[in-house]
């Protein structure tokens, strides 16, 4: 009995590349047109770089090992540390308000109509596009040197970037507790009140707490600046040239910004944030 062999199958032909779309290479050339431009604006230079390495070791030499002298170097850099600590806190707390409100008019599920949305999104912007560090500068001239003119510069762009955060947050939520109480006849602040606040509480403490970590960064820069606290010390020891002093006054940065940082995370964690 003869049995039939079953031809043998066709060759399957290899799956052909798809071609990528004249957009995409547009865009991959515009990218690396854009780098290309960049690098050169930039005077970006690696072989500088390793030519002055001397510069950096004579440096290094200088800023090592730290000054841990503690009446000249470290009180005042401890004492300067809590008071960078405080800008921070401050410009924190003190813009949360301001924040609150023009988030409750620049997000759509609780703005009362499209011109104070448009207004309140633009006041947003300005004091969001204003860096902190022109703030503080501005507020220098007004108020003088020290703290309070970092506390100001924090206050007024925080407001503008944790407002933004806010209100987008605000506009995510599900709106069927809020239509509900539309319905029911519940005014604007009652259903902001009652529905949308509840509803966005733990994301925007976790928001809070995010930008007083940032701040308290951003507290050392506008020390550079005349502001106060430990970057006023940190621009101190470098037009003396005590790079050691310099060395121990960003460990104190380090240490204090390390502590932020976990007691935010220990926060969020708690909340569910």
């Amino acid at each position: 009995m003869s049995t039939r062999v079953a031809p043998p199958a066709p060759a399957l032909a290899p799956p052909r590349r798809p071609r990528p779309s004249p957009v995409t290479s547009a865009v991959v050339v515009a990218l690396v047109a854009a780098h290309v431009l960049a690098w050169r604006g930039t005077d970006f230079s690696p072989a500088a770089l390793v030519q002055g390495w001397r510069g950096m070791a004579d440096f290094l030499g200088q800023a090592l090992p730290p000054d841990l002298s503690w009446s000249r170097v470290l009180a005042p850099g401890i004492g300067a540390t809590l008071v960078t600590l405080a800008i921070g806190l401050l410009g924190t707390t003190l813009s949360a308000p301001f924040a609150l409100g023009l988030a409750l008019l620049a997000a759509r599920t609780t703005t009362p109509g499209r011109g104070v949305y448009q207004a309140a999104r633009s006041v947003l912007s300005f004091l969001r596009a204003v860096p902190d560090v022109v703030f503080a500068l501005v507020f220098v001239t007004a108020v003088g040197l020290g703290p309070f003119a970092g506390v100001l510069a924090l206050i007024f762009h925080n407001t503008g970037v944790m407002g933004k955060l806010w209100a987008d947050a605000m506009e995510e939520i599900d709106q069927g507790p809020g239509d509900a109480l539309r319905t029911n006849g519940a005014s604007r602040l009652q259903v902001a009140a009652h529905a949308v606040l509840p509803s966005v509480a733990p994301q925007l403490v976790g928001l809070l707490l995010y930008r007083f970590d940032v701040n308290v960064r951003s507290s050392l820069v506008l020390g550079l600046v005349g502001a106060g606290g430990i970057g006023f010390l940190v621009n101190q020891s470098i037009k003396l040239f005590r790079f050691d002093e310099m060395t121990t006054h960003l460990i104190l940065v380090m240490v204090l910004v390390v502590a932020v940082d976990q007691l935010s995370a220990l926060v969020r964690r708690r909340i569910g944030a």
